[in-house]
């Protein structure tokens, strides 16, 4: 596994995993009319290095450079040295540590590489396969908004998560 710049090679699967009923329930956008040339204009929006107010975005991909995700640090703020943190794998890429192995480069290119203090995200709560990944890699649970938001027909709740960098460290 390793984190790359997104490609244009990538557009396909990146609609593969959006497409995906299962893993789309779990998220907070819609995605039904997201179309190939949406992906390549992300992609060639697409941040690597910190930018104010932006968010950067890297490909996860294997041994043979196939795309099987992609990891972000969302809403990059450089002055509280925070920022979001997001993963999406392609079904084909859950359940064999690629999302631990994906997480933890990216946690070390935040606290390492780019000096944050800071990484949160937040997830549904009935997200269980997700809270089980950042849990397992360190995130520590702040709490639950309820009712936060109003999606699909319904008022969600959201529970909230943070890693440190003397967590990271340690």
């Amino acid at each position: 596994m390793t984190l790359r710049k997104l490609e244009e090679k990538d557009a396909d699967g990146m609609l593969e995993w959006m497409f995906d009923p299962e893993i789309q329930k779990n998220f907070r956008f819609i995605a039904e009319n997201k179309t190939r040339q949406d992906m390549l204009n992300f992609i060639k929006e697409a941040e690597i290095r910190p930018v104010e107010g932006k968010s950067i975005h890297y490909a996860v991909v294997d041994e043979n450079d196939e795309y099987l995700g992609t990891v972000s640090l969302k809403n990059v703020n450089m002055t509280a040295k925070n920022a979001e943190f997001a993963i999406s794998l392609r079904r084909k890429a859950q359940g064999r540590g690629i999302g631990t192995a994906a997480s933890k480069e990216l946690l070390r290119l935040a606290f390492e590489q780019f000096g944050m203090e800071r990484v949160y995200l937040n997830v549904l709560p009935e997200n269980q396969k997700a809270i089980r990944l950042y849990e397992k890699i360190g995130f520590i649970y702040e709490g639950e908004f309820r009712k936060h938001l109003f999606f699909r027909g319904e008022y969600r709740s959201l529970k909230w998560y943070s890693m440190l960098r003397e967590e990271f460290e340690n």
